[in-house]
């Protein structure tokens, strides 16, 4: 597992296989204003672009980029997750997913309850239990919200392409 690599990132929209799974080339420029959107909604705070590793026995592993959109932090998800304490994630917690090979996926959030990413995009926001803290997300989610149609399938197409 140290040494395997992330999933490549790639054209989702490009040509499908002879068995009709997508057919994924390389990372065009289709996606950069998804990628563009989703920082200005400040997606980015959590899924982070890029980290760097630090030192390593394994030499090659050591202080290398990566791309995992995320910060694997623990976050506040609002109310209706499954309440389970793990570590030191509260009831209301998880940790940041990374998105890379979310294109591959058919469940998504932190529990697998979203089956479309537009799902997963609305699920960050839900209402807090009774005294609890609101979900970090909420803003990005409004901002979300308020795009066009046409930006809002940007941001998918971009998250498809991971």
């Amino acid at each position: 597992m140290r040494l395997n690599a992330a999933p490549g990132q790639c054209n989702w929209t490009s040509r499908l296989k002879a068995d009709n799974t997508p057919q994924c080339l390389v990372f065009t420029a289709d996606t950069t204003t998804g990628q563009n959107l989703f920082s200005g909604i400040g997606c980015n705070l959590c899924h982070t672009p890029s980290l760097t590793t630090g030192p390593s026995i394994t030499p090659g592993l050591s202080n290398k980029t990566y791309s995992p959109f995320s910060d694997f932090a623990l976050h506040h998800m609002g109310g209706d997750l499954d309440n389970v304490t793990q570590g030191a994630a509260g009831a209301d917690q998880f940790r940041t997913a990374p998105l890379w090979g979310a294109g591959q996926r058919f469940f998504f959030m932190h529990d697998g309850r979203a089956t479309n990413l537009s799902q997963a995009i609305v699920d960050h926001c839900i209402a807090p239990p009774v005294g609890g803290p609101v979900s970090e997300a909420c803003s990005s989610v409004t901002q979300f919200n308020n795009l066009t149609v046409v930006q809002q399938q940007d941001i998918l197409n971009f998250m498809r392409s991971l």
